[in-house]
C-alpha cells in the first residue's frame, strides 16, 4: 500500500490529493486546486502518475476548490468512475467547479482583451484548466457518501465518512484497506473545524487507525475566541455605520457569507447593531445559501431552532442580492453604510477585486478579513499591511483600513487539532503533517511528539510513503 501526495504537502496549503494505490486499487482522496502565488498555480495540471490512468474511484472530504477543483481533468485520462462524496458535498462541489470554469474563461478574456489594448504589465491571458463541458463530464459521477456508514469504494478499499466540522457536508475519512490478509486502517482529517462554531455541528474523532494524514493550517497557533471575535466585528461594524463607510469582506461563497449572515441575524435581533443594508454580491454566494437551506438537517441545534422559528429569515430584511454584473458595478455609485460581501476569499479573483480596487483608497473604507489568506495572494499583502498593491495591472494605494478576524475561521486552531488527534493517539500511528505552511506543521509536531510520543512525518508534493 502506497500513497502519493500530489497536493497539500512540502508547506503548501492548496491542492489537496493523496492517490492510494494497493494491488488491486487505485483510490484518489481529494483532487484539489492550487490557489495563491503564480508560482504555486503552476502546479495545476494532471499529475504524471500512472495510478491516475488506472483510477478506481475518488473520495471528496468536502467541496472547497483546493480539494475538488482539479476533478474535471480527470476525464482526461480516462477516468470514468465514482467521485464519493456527501449530498450536500454534491451540491456544493457542482456549483463550485461551475464557477470555476467560469471565472478561468473569464480572467482568460479579460487578461486578453487589456493586453489587445495596450495596457502594460499583462501577463499573457492564462490558458483555463477547464471548461463548462468538462465539469459537465465529471458531474454524472458523483455518488452520495452517507455519514458513518461504510462504503466499499474499490476492491478491498472501504471508507466511513464523519463530520468534520468545516463546513457543510464536510467529512473526515477512516479508509480501511484490506490487502494479502492485513487489514489497515489510514485516516484522513480533511479540512477540520472548530468546536463550539455557529451552524456547523462539531468535528467527529476516530478511536484508531495505523496512519493518520493531519490537516495544519493553524498548527502553530489558535484563533481568537468567536465570543471576542464577535465583539470586534461588533465595534468595527457599528464605527463605520455611524460614519456611514462601506465594509468589503472578501468571502468564498461557501461557508463563511452564511455564518456572516446568522451571526447579523442575531447582533440585529438582540438590537446590538442597527439593521443596515447588507450587499450578497455573488451570484454563487446566493446559491450556496439556498444549498444551506435545503440541508438544515446538518445545522447544529441553535441553528437549527433559529431557523425554524423563522427569526433568522426576519432579521434578515436588510440583505439584498446581486446576482448580475450591472447591479455590482452599481454599488460603486452608492453611499454607506453598507457591507459587501463577494468573492474570492483570498481577493485572487471575481467581484471583491473590483471593489477593492475602487474602494482601497478611500480612507473611511474597512476591508473585514474573515477567512485564510494563502501566501501570495492579495488577501495575504492587505493582512501583512502592504501599502500599495496591484489589482488588474494596477497600483492601488491602500489607505482603507483592514481588520482580521481570526476568530470565524471554519478551521480548527492549534488546540483544537491536538484535541481531535488526542482520539487516535493511543492507537500509536504514523502521522502526517499536510495542508499546512511550514511554520504551522513545524510547531504542531513538535507539541505531538512531547505529548504522545509520536514523531510526525512532513512529507512533501510528490513523496510517496509506503506504509507496508
Amino acid at each position: 500500500m502506497r500513497i502519493t501526495l500530489h497536493g497539500a504537502a512540502g508547506g503548501e496549503v492548496t491542492g489537496s490529493a493523496y492517490l492510494v494505490r494497493t494491488k488491486t486499487a487505485s483510490v484518489l482522496l481529494d483532487f484539489g486546486m492550487f490557489q495563491g502565488a503564480s508560482r504555486v498555480e503552476k502546479l495545476n495540471a494532471l499529475p504524471d502518475d500512472e495510478g491516475l490512468r488506472g483510477l478506481d474511484a475518488v473520495v471528496l472530504t468536502h467541496a472547497h476548490l483546493d480539494h475538488c477543483g482539479r476533478l474535471p481533468l480527470l476525464p482526461r485520462v480516462g477516468f470514468a468512475g465514482p467521485v464519493y462524496a456527501t449530498p450536500a458535498t454534491i451540491d456544493l462541489a457542482e456549483l463550485i467547479l461551475r464557477d470555476s470554469a467560469h471565472v478561468q474563461k473569464a480572467d482568460a478574456e479579460r487578461a486578453a482583451r487589456r493586453r489587445e489594448h495596450g495596457v502594460r504589465r499583462v501577463k499573457p491571458p492564462p490558458e483555463p484548466l477547464y471548461s463548462q463541458e468538462d465539469v459537465e463530464k465529471i458531474r454524472p459521477q458523483f455518488r452520495a457518501l452517507p455519514y458513518d456508514q461504510s462504503v466499499e469504494v474499490a476492491e478491498g478499499v472501504a471508507v466511513r465518512a464523519v463530520d468534520a466540522g468545516h463546513m457543510l457536508g464536510s467529512a473526515s475519512i477512516e479508509m480501511t484497506v484490506r490487502e494479502e490478509g492485513r487489514t489497515r486502517v489510514v485516516v484522513f482529517s480533511g479540512d477540520l473545524g472548530p468546536r463550539g462554531a455557529p451552524i456547523h455541528r462539531d468535528p467527529v474523532p476516530f478511536r484508531r487507525a495505523d496512519a493518520v494524514f493531519l490537516e495544519s493550517t493553524y498548527g502553530d497557533r489558535d484563533h481568537r475566541s468567536l465570543h471576542d471575535t464577535v465583539a470586534e466585528a461588533r465595534e468595527v461594524i457599528a464605527k463605520a455605520v455611524a460614519e456611514r463607510g462601506k465594509m468589503l469582506m472578501p468571502v468564498f461563497a461557501v461557508g463563511r457569507p452564511q455564518l456572516i449572515l446568522y451571526l447579523l441575524a442575531g447582533e440585529f435581533l438582540r438590537g446590538a447593531i442597527p439593521p443596515f443594508p447588507i450587499y450578497m454580491d455573488s451570484p454563487m454566494a446566493i446559491e450556496a445559501t439556498r444549498i444551506y437551506e435545503r440541508h438544515t438537517e446538518l445545522f447544529d441545534e441553535e441553528a437549527v431552532a433559529m431557523y425554524n422559528s423563522g427569526e433568522l429569515r426576519a432579521n434578515l430584511g436588510t440583505v439584498q442580492y446581486c446576482r448580475t454584473a450591472d447591479e455590482s458595478r452599481a454599488l460603486n455609485d452608492r453611499e454607506g453604510p453598507m457591507l459587501i460581501m463577494a468573492g474570492a476569499g483570498m481577493c485572487t479573483a471575481g467581484r471583491i477585486l473590483h471593489h477593492l480596487r475602487h474602494n482601497l483608497g478611500r480612507p473611511g473604507t474597512r476591508v473585514l478579513v474573515v477567512g485564510y489568506q494563502a501566501e501570495g495572494s492579495l488577501g495575504r499583502l492587505l493582512v501583512d499591511g502592504r501599502k500599495t498593491v496591484s489589482i488588474f495591472g494596477e497600483k492601488i494605494p491602500v489607505t482603507a483600513s483592514v481588520h482580521t478576524l481570526g476568530g470565524f475561521s471554519g478551521h480548527a486552531g492549534q488546540s483544537d487539532l491536538l484535541n481531535w488527534f488526542a482520539s487516535v493517539a493511543p492507537s500509536n500511528p504514523r502521522v502526517f503533517l499536510t495542508h499546512g505552511e511550514e511554520r504551522a506543521r513545524k510547531p504542531l509536531a513538535r507539541l505531538i511528539a512531547v505529548r504522545h510520543g509520536i514523531s510526525p512525518e512532513l512529507p512533501a508534493i510528490g513523496q510517496v510513503i509506503d506504509l507496508d
